[in-house]
């Protein structure tokens, strides 16, 4: 079964999203998003490590938030397009990947805090 975490933005205190699944795995990290469901509000993965993501066979848009080792936030793809889009940034460890406004607020710069869901 997989790991859930919730992420907090700690400069504003707002909870990003309250049920994101770990991908740490090389299937889980393999498999990502693609084929699956539209994300709900609230859900979300973090791949890690990833420094770059692509979006074949991906089914609808989605927000990554690329962050380095501490959690603070390097980058934010917003509505990364299905089958077409691509998405990187130098120096990320790990990259959240939300609904397509689910990042609404980031900025880079932002420290993002991971808690037990």
């Amino acid at each position: 079964m997989a790991r859930n975490v919730r992420v907090v933005n700690t400069r504003t205190g707002n909870v990003v999203a309250d049920r994101v699944a770990v991908a740490d795995s090389f299937w889980s990290r393999f498999r990502g998003l693609m084929l699956r469901r539209p994300l709900e509000p609230g859900e979300g993965l973090l791949i890690e490590p990833c420094s770059s993501i692509h979006m074949l066979f991906m089914r609808f848009a989605i927000d990554a938030v690329f962050i380095d080792g501490d959690g603070r936030v390097l980058r934010v793809a917003r509505r990364v397009r299905p089958w077409v889009g691509l998405a990187a940034a130098r120096g990320a460890r790990a990259v959240i990947e939300l609904p397509a406004g689910g990042a609404e607020g980031l900025a880079g710069g932002d420290l993002l805090r991971f808690e037990p869901a």
